[in-house]
């Protein structure tokens, strides 16, 4: 796959602010997970500039926290030397849209729709994707669009996807444990295939901790099959 799936994942899932750090920079999460809190380097590094972005972080009074990718070998010796841990190993997983938009779901299943209604926030909520990482969705430039499940009569799903350079990533993904192994997120991925395509992209994509085997399952049974992965290296005591 040709498109930088990070720049994807930047776009999609947008950072408070972002501050220069030597070669890294260092994105500012406000509460809106690991993926808006890392960061990741940009050119050749000291460690001089491992250094400033830990100044930084600290003065965001955010944990160190780095984003590791395959290319970053060097540098995750470098952490790994400092003490710094390995955390919440990542699994990029991507699929053609036009694969998933195949066939709409049942009626009355899954829908699309931006801004969210207040039972997805609930919802989102109880799965705890909290204000923090909810702010993260409405700061996030459009195309976008917030997707809802139902299944036995009630609400039983919420997801969040965002497009950027013809790829469609999909956030925030929540279904009610209840509702588990019933069909309910496949529908809900088929859905936001379809409405990707109509918003211009050609690959759905999302990541998911190596740790979640279920979701793992779940996502290479709809057809999505890993493209990339990284890992986060944490200050000792930080984790």
């Amino acid at each position: 796959m040709s498109t930088d799936l990070f720049a994807v994942i930047d776009a999609t899932w947008p950072a408070a602010a972002w501050h220069r750090a030597g070669a890294f920079v260092v994105r500012e999460g406000q509460g809106g997970g690991k993926r808006v809190s890392a960061a990741s380097v940009e050119g050749p590094w000291t460690d001089a500039d491992i250094d400033a972005a830990i100044a930084t972080h600290t003065r965001l009074r955010q944990p160190a926290l780095f984003m590791i990718r395959a290319q970053d070998v060097a540098l995750d010796a470098a952490l790994a030397a400092r003490g710094f841990v390995v955390i919440d190993p990542v699994a990029v997983l991507a699929a053609p849209v036009a694969a998933l938009a195949t066939e709409r779901p049942p009626p009355i299943t899954a829908f699309c729709l931006w801004p969210p209604l207040a039972i997805m926030r609930d919802l989102w909520s109880e799965g705890g994707i909290g204000p923090g990482r909810q702010a993260v969705m409405d700061r996030t430039p459009p195309p976008k669009c917030a997707v809802l499940g139902r299944m036995e009569d009630r609400a039983g799903g919420v997801g969040f996807v965002a497009v950027h350079g013809g790829v469609a990533m999909v956030h925030a993904f929540h279904v009610l444990p209840a509702l588990r192994r019933k069909g309910l997120a496949r529908h809900m991925l088929r859905e936001v295939a379809f409405w990707a395509a109509e918003n211009g992209a050609e690959t759905l994509t999302l990541v998911v901790t190596r740790a979640n085997e279920g979701a793992l399952a779940l996502y290479r049974g709809c057809g999505l099959a890993e493209v990339a992965g990284y890992h986060y290296r944490i200050a000792p005591g930080a984790a």
